[in-house]
């Protein structure tokens, strides 16, 4: 509870000095400050680092997918021989269109919240080449759904404790 205090605490001053023009919280900035570090822990062979983003932003720069993202978490798989590979994962808004085809508002009761993964595109993640990456300026991605968590926001405790647990089933299941 108190690690969920400070988390909030740290987000309201964020978003207060931003609102004084202090700097940004905008992810395009670069000299920006989009989100923070809340904590890191280990489950097994796993490290888990969990960010808090200051205010919903959007899933893709490239193009408006309707997605935003709330929190990340950087899963690194350690290995004794190598540095270990990290995968993303997003605790994720959805805005829902409703049957007239107008976009609900972030924030509105009609959108659903979810956890899911970064699944990279573009460049081919399995080709062998390094010439595909080098010529990709950005990399594409998209979000793979893993777990619907309902219309209300979680607090980012429970964010990562639901994260923490889809980490754990998906390991049993290895």
């Amino acid at each position: 509870k108190f690690s969920q205090q400070l988390c909030d605490s740290m987000e309201q001053l964020l978003l207060t000095c931003a609102d004084e023009n202090l700097f940004s919280v905008d992810e395009s900035d670069p000299l920006g400050l989009s989100h923070f570090c809340i904590g890191s822990s280990q489950l097994g062979q796993l490290r888990v680092t969990s960010f808090r983003y200051c205010k919903l932003s959007p899933y893709s720069t490239q193009m408006n997918t309707g997605l935003f993202k709330r929190m990340r978490w950087n899963v690194e798989r350690l290995r004794e021989e190598t540095d270990g590979d990290t995968d993303l994962y997003f605790l994720c808004y959805e805005d829902v269109i409703e049957e007239e085809g107008i976009v609900e508002s972030k924030g509105n009761a009609a959108g659903q919240w979810s956890i899911g993964r970064w699944g990279q595109v573009l460049p081919d993640p399995d080709a062998e080449t390094t010439f595909y990456w080098i010529l990709c300026g950005v990399s594409l991605g998209q979000y793979v759904k893993l777990v619907d968590l309902g219309r209300d926001e979680p607090s980012s405790s429970s964010a990562t404790d639901y994260m923490h647990q889809l980490l754990l089933s998906q390991t049993q299941h290895q």
